[in-house]
């Protein structure tokens, strides 16, 4: 391999930070949005994202109460959370400023910027008229950041390392939001409440904005069988558990030394491709997500073993 372990580590983890801060703001936006759909005696709250970011005992330490103010502040702009979007894009911007001389010039000007910018209007987000433009900016910069790297930076070992990052961060998510948004879905609580199902359905689709793909894919109303299998199986979803491993063992394949790394994302493809997710129940279905994820970080364990 030509290029340092240390440069590949950097760009991979750049976007990898970049993706988490994307996927933190569409999650942050869609729970708004959801709550405003359902009915107002229904009390769905803001502990799902700690849950989903696994950040509930962190979140403990450093407020009284899981009230939306608080779940905001940390999941936007506390840098006391690791996760949080402006530690996300800050650790972006650290890992892009060592390798200013790899990645075009205009990248890390993009990613400067939307640091900077996220940081100076962070007070923002805790009025909800301001919170939906503060967001919407961040997913539209990180998106900006990522068409721009593929649109100009060589399409060599350096940016097989950035697309393995993004998508192991992109599966982490989708899996993530799967198994928290399933286990709060309302119908298993209140039998009276069963409309609102397909309302949370289209909340976990919109988190990783594939309800209109869905709707062409799929031809049928939301359901939960047709979700699942979208999520994790669909191949020409950009965030599904299926595309998102593939691009990672496509881009193992040009790398040298790659035998482990691309057996154990075989491995868990084949795990991927081989479930039936209409006969999961929830106990299942969470089973399986942490057999997945357990699988995701051995691909990371393994990609950081033998380049980094």
């Amino acid at each position: 391999m030509t290029m340092l372990s240390r440069v590949a580590e950097n760009i991979y983890w750049m976007a990898r930070y970049i993706e988490r801060a994307e996927n933190t703001a569409r999650l942050v936006n869609v729970n708004g949005n959801l709550l405003l759909d359902l009915p107002r005696h229904v009390r769905l709250g803001w502990e799902p994202l700690l849950d989903i970011s696994g950040s509930r005992e962190h979140f403990a330490e450093l407020y009284h109460e899981p009230d939306e103010r608080s779940v905001v502040r940390f999941m936007v702009s506390n840098q006391n959370n690791p996760g949080s979007i402006l530690s996300s894009l800050n650790q972006a911007r650290e890992n892009a400023r060592t390798i200013r001389d790899i990645i075009p010039r205009e990248a890390w000007e993009q990613i400067n910027e939307l640091y900077l910018r996220a940081r100076g209007e962070a007070n923002r987000v805790l009025s909800r008229s301001g919170r939906f433009e503060y967001l919407r900016h961040v997913i539209l910069g990180a998106q900006t950041i990522t068409g721009l790297l593929a649109g100009t930076m060589n399409h060599d070992e350096g940016y097989d390392f950035l697309r393995m990052g993004r998508n192991l961060e992109r599966a982490d998510m989708t899996t993530r939001i799967i198994d928290v948004r399933s286990a709060t879905l309302l119908s298993e609580t209140h039998e009276d409440l069963t409309p609102f199902e397909n309302i949370q359905w289209v909340g976990v689709l919109k988190s990783l904005t594939g309800y209109q793909m869905y709707r062409r894919t799929a031809r049928i109303r939301v359901r939960r069988p047709d979700v699942l299998r979208f999520l994790f199986q669909e191949s020409v979803f950009p965030r599904s558990v299926a595309h998102a491993t593939g691009e990672v063992e496509a881009c193992l394949a040009h790398l040298p030394r790659n035998e482990k790394p691309l057996r154990t994302v075989g491995t868990l493809r084949r795990k991927v491709q081989r479930v039936r997710p209409a006969g999961l129940e929830q106990a299942q279905l969470h089973d399986f997500i942490d057999d997945l994820q357990a699988g995701l970080a051995r691909v990371h364990n393994s990609i950081a073993a033998t380049y980094f």
